[in-house]
Parts: C-alpha cells; structure tokens; sequence
C-alpha cells in the first residue's frame, strides 16, 4: 500500500489480463483509478479487490471502446475529471488469420477497437493535461509494430500506428512536461491469444511471458524514462540503433527529385 497521492489513473481494457495488472500495480503506486472494460462483473470484483488491498479510491465505467456512444461516455471522463494523470491505452483485440481466411468486418473491428478509440481517448485526455501542466500516456502496442510479419497483417497495422502515433506524441508533448511510454510486449501468457485465434498453449514456451512479468518490466522502464519499452528485449543496444537507423534517414526521405539511383 501506498500513501502517495499521484492522482487518477484511467486504466482501459481493465478487467483482465494485462490492464488488470496495470490496475493491480499503479494503484500500489499511489494512484486512484478509474477502470474501463466491458466485463461490469470482472470489472466490479476486480475494483472491489484492489480497493480492500490498497486502500485506493477505485471507479468503474462499463464501456465497448469499439461502441461509439461508450467512447464517448469514456471521452467525457477524460475531458472533465480534472484529477486524472495518466491514461493507459491497454484495451485492444487481436488476429492470428491471414487475410484469405480473415473475416474483413473483424479486421474493422479490430481497427475501431485498435486505432480510433486509443486516438479519440488520448485527444480527449491531452488537452486537460497540458492545461494541468503535465500528465502521462501508456500505450500498449506491441513487437508486431516492428515486425508485422508475424501475426495478421491488420492487427500489425493497428500496433505500427500506435508505435507511429506515440512517437508522435512524445515529439508534440515532451516540452508540455508529457510524458508518453510505447510498450510493445511480445507474446504474453493473457485471454488475448485464445480470443485471437490461437490458444496461448499452443506457443513455444519460452517465448511466452507471464504478463505480471511483462508490466512489472514495463512499469520499470516507464520509471528509467524510456519511450519505447519491449519487455523481452536483452540487448537495449539493438533498439537503439533501430531508431538511429530511422533517425538517419529521416532527413532525406523528402527531395525536389527522385534519386539518382532510379535514373529518372
């Protein structure tokens, strides 16, 4: 238990899994909450747990992110509590089928669920934090941001966007005294894999990490100050010079003429 008072934490996707987690964890920080996911049993029990073991003040919003009418309600939380201090933009579904048996209304689903509510929700928390005078985003993305091959082609897009969008972000917000974390877990022992198509059983266990494991880890590089956070990830150095790479190129990805190479 915690006696800081670090404010309110919105946690979404929280009834289970990882954002349970996350929810389990920021409020021993010190944080309140305010917990979102669809479950309103789950979600119910899960608040009435941590506010027995913490003490911490602990609300609930039974809300379908990919629902537009529960968006918004979720936005309105943003927009008016003055108190919140973080957001974490947990919620999300993924997909395991490739396209030609991938059924095309799930994949729209997915990029409601993915990529419009994670984007609606934080433009409804930033204008608050900026005007507060700080404030923190965590969004879970994933290694498939990298290295979409891996998985369905969709669900890979979703999570290059929220890499995209974060690093977007952290350029607009660092000097707003905002921070912004990009967590990009590799396969994590959670529902989402049976929930995707393929059962957690059926992956290789050493490449699977329990998910207390993979917030804990995440939790620790938010507090070293990290942007982008991949649990899994030994050897920092190869990240690193992932984004040198993209930080190298980046000054000549737009010229008056093709380049030479293409001999136009």
């Amino acid at each position: 238990m915690s006696d800081l008072n670090k404010g309110i934490a919105l946690v979404t996707g929280a009834s289970s899994g990882i954002g349970a987690i996350y929810a389990d964890r920021l409020a021993k920080r010190g944080y309140d909450l305010i917990l979102v996911a669809r479950n309103g049993e789950r979600l119910s029990a899960l608040a009435s747990r941590i506010g027995a073991e913490t003490g911490r003040k602990v609300e609930t919003v039974v809300a379908d992110l990919g629902a537009q009418a529960d968006l918004a309600k979720v936005e309105a939380v943003l927009k008016g509590d003055r108190n919140i201090t973080l957001l974490v933009n947990n919620a999300g579904v993924g997909g395991t089928a490739p396209l030609l048996s991938a059924d095309v209304d799930k994949m729209q689903q997915m990029i409601d669920l993915n990529v419009t509510a994670l984007m609606r929700l934080t433009y409804a928390a930033v204008p608050g934090f900026v005007a507060r005078g700080g404030g923190a985003i965590i969004n879970i993305a994933s290694i498939v941001a990298i290295a979409p091959e891996i998985l369905n082609g969709v669900y890979g897009g979703t999570k290059a966007f929220v890499l995209a969008f974060s690093q977007s972000l952290k350029h607009e917000l660092t000097d707003k005294n905002i921070r912004v974390q990009a967590v990009l877990p590799g396969a994590t022992a959670t529902e989402f894999w049976s929930i995707a198509g393929m059962p957690v059983e059926h992956l290789p266990g050493e490449i699977v990490m329990s998910a207390e494991a993979m917030v804990d880890a995440s939790l620790k590089g938010f507090d070293q100050g990290e942007f982008a956070t991949i649990p899994a990830l030994e050897d920092s150095a190869l990240l690193q010079a992932h984004e040198d790479a993209r930080q190298a190129m980046m000054p000549h990805l737009s010229r008056s003429v093709p380049a030479a190479r293409y001999g136009v």
